[in-house]
């Protein structure tokens, strides 16, 4: 079965297979219940949103937006650094995961509004280069 989930306002194609339980005697047929396979958000290193970084260039820059709620772990960067596109500037960890925050573009980094420990939210900037 396919089905289409939304995440943080983005569609992504989720198949789930279907599988067939024999069932032997009712003690059985509890157990081996069909059960609708759970569905996972995509690994951000696999799935577009680690891309969703990159916001529109304004007369300040190219801010890097928060793809989605959660707290800074680490700060790899400073004010003033050259970055080169894909450079891990923070990890930010949302649900339990440890997600890389890189540089859409190659720069200097000219703002860094939070800090280790900081709280998030979805489009929160997290950095301008």
């Amino acid at each position: 079965m396919k089905y289409v989930v939304t995440l943080n306002g983005k569609n992504y194609e989720v198949e789930v297979n279907e599988c067939e339980a024999v069932v032997t005697n009712v003690t059985d047929a509890v157990a081996a219940a069909p059960v609708a396979a759970p569905v996972a958000a995509p690994a951000p290193a696999a799935a577009p949103a680690a891309a969703p970084a990159a916001a529109p260039v304004s007369a300040d820059g190219t801010k890097v937006l928060s793809p989605m709620p959660g707290a800074i772990l680490n700060v790899n960067v400073s004010v003033g650094a050259a970055v080169k596109a894909g450079d891990v500037l923070m990890v930010l960890e949302a649900m339990k995961m440890e997600n890389d925050i890189v540089a859409p573009c190659d720069g200097v980094v000219k703002q860094i509004p939070v800090t280790k420990g900081s709280t998030v939210n979805t489009d929160d900037v997290l950095a301008v280069i």
